[in-house]
């Protein structure tokens, strides 16, 4: 049974930092992803990254604070998020695919099998 398990969430004053991690159990992923979802608005794509770890994609608005990571020894992929906005506060969603012909990480939600239930972080000002 697939399962994608967050942790890392919580409350943070604006300019600080947090560490997201996803524990994958059940199966080998390839490309794998983070996305967020605010109150009153869409899941939109934070980043992603590919087996290897060498292509990452991120959105425009968090590039240059938040660096997508892997360890595949672990099943675990990461995000660290630096220079933390008030704006960035939402539901932290961890994203994995299993299909080996999907290699390059997407940052459309539809591209991913399996969902986390999501972290919750909140920034302050």
């Amino acid at each position: 049974q697939v399962q994608l398990v967050e942790s890392g969430g919580g409350l943070v004053q604006a300019g600080g930092s947090l560490r997201l991690s996803c524990a994958a159990s059940g199966g080998t992923f390839n490309t794998m992803g983070w996305f967020r979802q605010a109150p009153g608005q869409e899941r939109e794509f934070v980043a992603s990254i590919n087996w290897s770890g060498g292509t990452t994609y991120y959105a425009d608005s968090v590039k240059g604070r938040f660096t997508i990571s892997r360890d595949n020894a672990k099943n675990t992929e990461y995000l660290q998020m630096n220079s933390l906005k008030p704006e960035d506060t939402a539901v932290y969603y961890c994203a994995a695919n299993r299909n080996p012909f999907r290699v390059i990480p997407s940052r459309r939600s539809n591209a991913y099998d399996y969902w986390g239930i999501g972290t919750q972080v909140t920034v302050s000002s």
